[in-house]
């Protein structure tokens, strides 16, 4: 038994700051040395085969991977922590930034626009559950993949989060900067930025604001979960008494004749809005990075995130609809709505209160982001798809401080260099690739278990997953192609049903341990189908740019990533065949 648990213990621990050898950088036998290297890139394909073949488990995830991180995060959160950071982290600008622009292109029904984006994110929100309440570690969406779809595609999300925890943050960090300036003056918000006329269009305002902005919402998050999630709630609890009071204002000032007409722009309004305001309901997956942390995760997680998203959709639509009953839907300013409403209605001075509360939602949701940035990246280098040395945890502060100063950094470099529209597509892309993909492995875990599916069972929930997709992209594709007859949605849309009720009737393999996703298959499927639509109304440049990311990042599996997660997964394998027969003799 003494040797069995040997690795684990350090008879001369060593400090957490010192740890700059190449060993701790690169400790997989691949990278010992150049002729291993070069060994090992001859054995690329068989290996790449290897691990496109290959599934974690959720005892893996659970059990093995933490120890690359020598110390335990700390479970200090509760389902009102997570109420609240889910609150902090989703209710940022995006209510006051993107409502003006959505209206225009609504009218009063943009109430029905965030409704029904509530909903979509609410549906990604409950596969995301079972998962955390199921595999409660800080990898989050990156475990749940790895589980389900694979090694490789897991991968291919390891960068997606990657890019996405890096490029949110640098975006609310320009965000904090703008609106931040508009309070000051509004009629140059890049006055605080300096302007470089050497750099390329898009890069060539630099913003030192944003770059503080992050260091210092970063390094609060490296100090303490516990710390970090007093705080947010605190300040988060000062912006839900601003919330409450521009819906009261709104309502008690409000005429119901601004309603009229109720849908100016159709159904086709309702829809393009709904896309466009989805983005103010990102951010709640970073609550489920969380779920290592948490005292109780089969009651925490699905009271505080299911209950934090579905409050968060209440408020929305309150606040919605509070605005078109203040000021008539033509008359909603696009930049600015609720600031222009107030002075509409005699209160200038209220505006500031918007503008406060817009400044601590962006701040919060960087905190949060903080957070579960940093434990993305901690999963990840625990799998060595990243070196294992920013998997290492703090033994005082019970955070990864490694992991957080390097998506600090990055964030720090992109928000100091990149506005506001390059970094949106590539975020929105990644964001909800990531939540289908999240969706796709639900589907796969209840009806697929390796060595207990029959083949032929098999093969017809890939054929009706096939059709689900397919379908999706179909009704994407003509939405987006500006096809408006009925017939074709009809056909796509009973193409869907009838792919969905297939594989309601194929037999489930697993069921929910403590908490599931209700009607399955219909929800995930639905979760699909939403996700695809949102992704099809990106355009043509998010999606060059996420195939431009994805290229870089299989390029560095190929060279990098394979070989490293190889010699992990084989040396566990020869330690449990060694155990084994240990036992046996």
């Amino acid at each position: 038994m003494d040797s069995q648990h040997q690795p684990e213990q350090d008879p001369e621990p060593r400090s957490y700051w010192r740890r700059w050898t190449k060993q701790d950088f690169f400790p997989e036998p691949t990278f010992h040395n150049l002729s291993s290297y070069k060994n090992a890139l001859s054995h690329t394909p068989s290996r790449l085969k290897d691990r496109l073949l290959n599934r974690s488990s959720d005892s893996f995830e659970l059990l093995q991977l933490p120890k690359q991180s020598e110390h335990h995060m700390k479970r200090c959160l509760t389902w009102w922590d997570l109420i609240w950071l889910g609150f902090g982290s989703v209710v940022g600008s995006g209510i006051f930034v993107i409502t003006g622009e959505a209206t225009a292109q609504v009218g009063p029904a943009i109430v029905l626009s965030y409704a029904i984006s509530g909903l979509s994110a609410l549906l990604s929100v409950l596969c995301y559950t079972e998962f955390a309440v199921e595999i409660p570690v800080a990898g989050g969406s990156f475990s749940y993949l790895r589980i389900e779809l694979g090694d490789f595609v897991a991968f291919i999300a390891a960068g997606n989060i990657l890019l996405e925890a890096i490029v949110g943050a640098a975006g609310l960090g320009r965000s904090w900067t703008s609106y931040f300036a508009s309070i000051i003056n509004t009629t140059n918000t890049d006055f605080l930025r300096i302007r470089v006329s050497s750099l390329p269009d898009g890069f060539d305002l630099l913003d030192p604001i944003a770059v503080v902005v992050l260091l210092v919402a970063n390094g609060i998050a490296m100090s303490g979960t516990a710390r970090t999630s007093m705080l947010n709630w605190i300040a988060s609890l000062v912006s839900a008494l601003v919330i409450v009071f521009i819906i009261v204002v709104g309502f008690v000032h409000g005429k119901t004749e601004n309603l009229i007409p109720f849908f100016p722009y159709g159904a086709e309004g309702v829809f393009k809005a709904s896309a466009l305001v989805y983005w103010s309901y990102t951010g709640f997956d970073m609550v489920a990075n969380l779920a290592e942390e948490v005292k109780q995760p089969s009651k925490d997680i699905p009271v505080g995130m299911i209950g934090s998203m579905s409050l968060i959709t209440v408020i929305y639509c309150l606040m919605s609809l509070a605005l078109v009953m203040m000021q008539k839907y033509t008359d909603i300013s696009a930049e600015a709505a609720y600031s222009v409403a107030f002075s509409a209605i005699g209160m200038n001075w209220a505006k500031y209160l918007v503008s406060i509360c817009a400044l601590k939602g962006m701040t919060t949701s960087l905190l949060v982001g903080s957070l579960g940035q940093a434990r993305y990246t901690t999963q990840i280098a625990r799998a060595h798809m990243i070196s294992p040395w920013f998997a290492l945890v703090h033994p005082k502060t019970g955070t990864p401080i490694y992991a957080t100063i390097l998506v600090t950094i990055a964030s720090a470099v992109v928000a100091f260099f990149t506005s506001l529209d390059v970094l949106s597509s590539v975020f929105s892309f990644s964001t909800l690739s990531i939540f289908m993909c999240v969706a796709i492995a639900l589907l796969v875990r209840r009806y697929h278990v390796k060595d207990v599916t029959a083949t032929n069972d098999l093969a017809k929930f890939l054929a009706s997953l096939f059709v689900i997709i397919g379908s999706s992209i179909a009704i994407a594709a003509l939405w987006n192609t500006n096809v408006r007859g009925w017939v074709w949605y009809v056909v796509a849309g009973l193409i869907w049903f009838i792919g969905t009720l297939w594989m309601a009737l194929l037999p489930k393999q697993r069921v929910a341990k403590v908490w599931g996703v209700p009607l399955v298959p219909w929800l995930p499927a639905l979760s699909i189908g939403i996700n695809l639509f949102l992704i099809g109304s990106l355009g043509y440049v998010a999606i060059l740019r996420f195939a431009i990311c994805t290229a870089v990042m299989v390029v560095y599996y190929l060279f990098v990533g394979v070989h490293a997660t190889y010699d992990v997964a084989h040396q566990i394998d020869q330690q449990e065949s060694r155990t084994e027969e240990g036992n046996a003799s």
